[in-house]
């Protein structure tokens, strides 16, 4: 094994040897907090001295293959010495460092050397001269590439570099079924192929500089039709609100995160009109149905276009039954080996481009109107998975067993084509999708557990044939009953309004389900009482206190600006907000995803202590809907301070460690940087607390801001609301004031 193959956290020489065959050393994960900039489908990840060494994720990638590894610039033979390395935006980032002319007896360093790089595979450098006495020194950039595969290199596998080929005005490497190609301009002096080097021999009088623009591309991309980024004069899917506050950070927060999401967004490639978020850089740089689902929810108050494309792009992937396949898109082939969607990258590597991995087993046809069509439990099994959106799988913490994403993506495909439509989605958009829409709730209705060795009555993961889950019955998770019960209200909404068949016994379905929840998933202790996080065959609760239960303050945009009604009643939603700000959950920066008294609780775990953005904004948000103000500022102030320590842009996850004064918020090794819905639900956090309310349908639009106005005195322009101008101020009491608005739209005041 090659020194460049080495696997980090292998066993030293000369370990002692365990007895029976020795298991291979399992290969640590690239970092994910070096300098990262991101313009999808584009990357290049570098440490803060910008020098690219092909060590863990450094490179310039392309559609997931890396198309440079190595870029490491000496000026004179030394490295210059670095100053400072940031980013400039998602897209972008500048290196400065600085070398001394040599015999030079001046302290000051006389060259500084500046590197503008951007994601797409472009970077200047420039050479300066604030000496006094000319500078007469050679520039050499060496270059390397092995064109891996994102997968690999991110589980932590690296192959030798690829001999290099000289062309007229750099180099080009050709293997593995791909070639790439670095140019330069002004072209070079000199090119060593076997060395991999550029050389210019540079001559600079004082105060003069140099530069040279180098660019690496990709000749072939990845198999298939791959997505593209957003295009060249293609607008953004989103207004771009200015934000003005007392409290400052929440502009820069909304700034940056729509930014952030601006580097993730993708053209589907089956209709590059349709735009979409990617689930997260590095490590899930494609898409996953639920996250890009969730990314378009969150800034529905920018405008309806990013949700428009991406459920349409979602849509195109929806299984559907073989005599459907005809006349619909097909469903993308799953793509093998996936990882949860939230796993450390050494469990097998990011999501593919340009579609959820994920099974997604056959089925047959059947109706889709409501949750008891006739043809009994036959008719049922035989729809076995049609309908269902697919996704990877997710950790389930150390409590429960891997969900997958399916089963919130599907749900969710319905909430968000209910709520794009109360925000102004043109009829004619949301008829053409409201069939992926009722096929959703033909999902929903098989994944209702009827055996009578599960969960009776409550919805179960859709990531397995009906047969599986008939025969070996799985958890009824506690967020799963929520976002069924408000799929089935807001599907019941889309059917109604669309004189389809199924609203009302949707609606009698949702009633039920809430009995049923309200008697079977409450655990009665001494605090007086909690959800379960999941509900075990027969009726055996798992107490396990997890950020999960957030998910039952989101009830779902309803007519006339109100909200559906939850699954707790009002007491059972009092104590279960008390809860969530006690310190066993609430660790100062946001709430953890596993109550810090569990036994199994590790601040850095995925869903067992670490702070995930998005759920700790919908508590925030779903607090204030529910008239508990005091507990949702308290977490808001720690997601505001956090995203302090971030400079803007929080990551998808970082540490459940309690908040001391003077120590920052340590972020997790594995989490996304810049991540779609951390991104967005930091967009929602602050837009959320105006209280806008939309139901365009019926030509109103309320305005519920919280009351106690957490950030003071909030001013919002440049909402979209029916594709129309929207501002709101809240006062620092408040009191909330629409100041532009579409002329046909009735307002109404909370």
């Amino acid at each position: 094994m090659g020194r460049s193959e080495q696997v980090a956290g292998a066993p030293a020489a000369g370990a002692a040897r365990q007895p029976g065959p020795a298991a291979p050393p399992r290969p640590q994960p690239s970092a994910a907090h070096d300098v990262l900039c991101v313009n999808a489908p584009g990357m290049a990840s570098s440490g803060p001295d910008g020098q690219l060494r092909g060590q863990g994720l450094h490179g310039f990638f392309r559609h997931g293959v890396r198309t440079l590894a190595r870029m490491e610039l000496r000026l004179g033979g030394v490295e210059p010495l670095p100053l400072q390395g940031t980013l400039t935006s998602t897209a972008a980032a500048r290196f400065v460092g600085s070398v001394r002319v040599p015999g030079d007896l001046d302290p000051d360093p006389a060259l500084t050397v500046e590197r503008l790089r951007h994601a797409d595979g472009a970077e200047t450098v420039t050479v300066r001269n604030t000496g006094a006495r000319p500078a007469r020194l050679p520039l050499e950039i060496a270059l390397g590439t092995d064109l891996g595969l994102l997968t690999d290199i991110a589980a932590g596998r690296r192959s030798a570099d690829l001999p290099g080929q000289v062309q007229s005005s750099g180099l080009r490497w050709v293997g593995q079924g791909r070639a790439a190609t670095v140019s330069a301009r002004p072209s070079p002096h000199a090119v060593l192929a076997g060395a991999g080097v550029l050389r210019w021999d540079l001559e600079i009088q004082p105060g003069a500089r140099w530069s040279v623009d180098l660019r690496a591309e990709l000749e072939t991309p990845s198999t298939g039709r791959p997505p593209t980024g957003r295009g060249p004069g293609v607008p953004l899917p989103w207004s771009e609100p200015e934000v003005r506050a007392d409290d400052r950070r929440a502009a820069r927060l909304v700034s940056r995160a729509l930014d952030s999401l601006g580097g993730l967004l993708l053209a589907d490639a089956d209709r590059p009109t349709d735009l979409y978020t990617a689930s997260g850089a590095p490590w899930r740089f494609g898409l996953t149905a639920a996250d890009a689902l969730w990314a378009a929810r969150m800034t529905l108050p920018l405008g309806t276009r990013l949700a428009a494309g991406t459920l349409r792009a979602v849509a195109r992937r929806q299984h559907q039954a073989a005599p459907q396949a005809a006349t619909a898109p097909a469903a993308p082939v799953p793509a093998p080996a996936a990882r949860p969607a939230d796993a450390a990258p050494g469990d097998g590597g990011p999501a593919p481009e340009g579609g959820a991995a994920g099974p997604v087993p056959g089925s047959a046809p059947g109706p889709v109107g409501g949750p008891n069509p006739p043809g009994g439990e036959a008719g049922a099994a035989a729809q076995a998975m049609d309908g269902v959106i697919p996704g990877p799988l997710r950790h389930g913490g150390p409590e429960l067993p891997a969900s997958c994403t399916a089963t919130e993506a599907t749900l969710l495909f319905v909430t968000v084509l209910a709520e794009a439509w109360r925000w102004g989605m043109p009829r004619a958009e949301v008829a053409e999708l409201l069939p992926a829409a009722e096929r959703a709730l033909g999902a929903l209705r098989s994944a209702v557990v009827e055996g009578p060795d599960g969960p009776v009555g409550f919805v179960a993961d859709f990531g397995r044939p009906a047969e599986e889950r008939a025969a070996r019955p799985g958890p009824a998770r506690c967020e799963v009953q929520a976002q069924a019960h408000r799929a089935a209200l807001q599907g019941a909404d889309l059917l109604d309004a669309f004189d389809r068949p199924g609203a009302a016994q949707w609606r009698s379905w949702a009633a039920e389900l809430r009995e049923r929840f309200r008697e079977r998933f409450w655990i009665d202790d001494l605090s007086g009482g909690r959800p379960a996080a999941a509900l075990l065959a027969p009726d055996r609760p798992v107490p396990a206190v997890a950020s999960t239960l957030v998910h039952l303050f989101d009830l779902g945009l309803a007519a006339e600006g109100e909200l559906h009604e939850g699954l707790l009643d009002r007491e059972q939603t009092r104590l279960l907000a008390q809860r969530l700000v006690a310190p066993e959950f609430d660790c100062g920066w946001g709430l953890r995803t596993l109550s810090a008294k569990s036994p199994r609780f590790n601040p850095l775990g995925h869903r067992s202590g670490a702070v995930r953005v998005q759920e700790t904004a919908l508590a925030v948000s779903g607090l204030v809907d529910a008239g508990f103000e005091r507990e949702a500022e308290i977490l808001l102030e720690g997601l505001l301070e956090a995203s302090a320590h971030f400079e803007g842009r929080l990551p998808e996850m970082y540490a459940g460690e309690q908040k001391v004064a003077d120590c920052p918020p340590v972020p997790h090794p594995a989490a996304c940087r810049p991540a779609a819905v951390s991104a967005a639900a930091a967009v929602h956090l602050v837009l959320s607390l105006a209280g806008v309310r939309p139901d365009v349908p019926s030509g109103r639009v309320a305005t519920r801001p919280a009351s106690t106005a957490p950030l003071g005195a909030l001013e919002l322009t440049g909402l979209r609301v029916a594709g129309e101008p929207f501002s709101v101020r809240v006062s620092r009491i408040g009191v909330a004031v629409v100041e532009e608005a579409p002329s046909f739209l009735q307002l109404a005041a909370g």
